[in-house]
């Protein structure tokens, strides 16, 4: 069964999350359930859209000593699916986005999941 599209890959908002994405070591894209995903080899660290109803949202793996300092601030919630497992979503709605937090929430997520050999090259730079 194939997903719908949740959001479109050439989105603005995408192309920007794409942009900050894609610079780490080994980072791939790959479209999966309807959504732009960004990987450190096969591990994904960030999703572009949380679910149908926040489809310009972002879902990422915080620092577990951050994440519920996060979850006090009312821009971040748990999302469907990935929230258990201690990931975290924020919306990313234009004007009102900080890109420089989102760029270190990103590179905080790559951390989390990333080989110790891409860990290497990023902090090699």
């Amino acid at each position: 069964m194939e997903h719908p599209l949740v959001v479109d890959p050439a989105d603005p908002l995408v192309e920007r999350v794409r942009g900050i994405c894609m610079v780490f070591p080994e980072a791939a894209e790959v479209l999966a359930w309807g959504r732009p995903t960004f990987r450190a080899g096969k591990k994904v660290f960030v999703i572009v859209s949380s679910s149908m109803d926040r489809p310009y949202s972002i879902v990422f793996k915080p620092d577990a000593d951050e994440r519920l300092a996060h979850l006090q601030d009312g821009r971040f919630f748990s999302p469907p699916y990935w929230g258990p497992g201690g990931w975290l979503g924020i919306d990313i709605d234009g004007p009102q986005t900080d890109w420089t937090e989102l760029g270190e929430l990103i590179d905080t997520s790559y951390r989390q999941v990333a080989l110790q050999r891409q860990l290497r090259a990023l902090d090699s730079r």
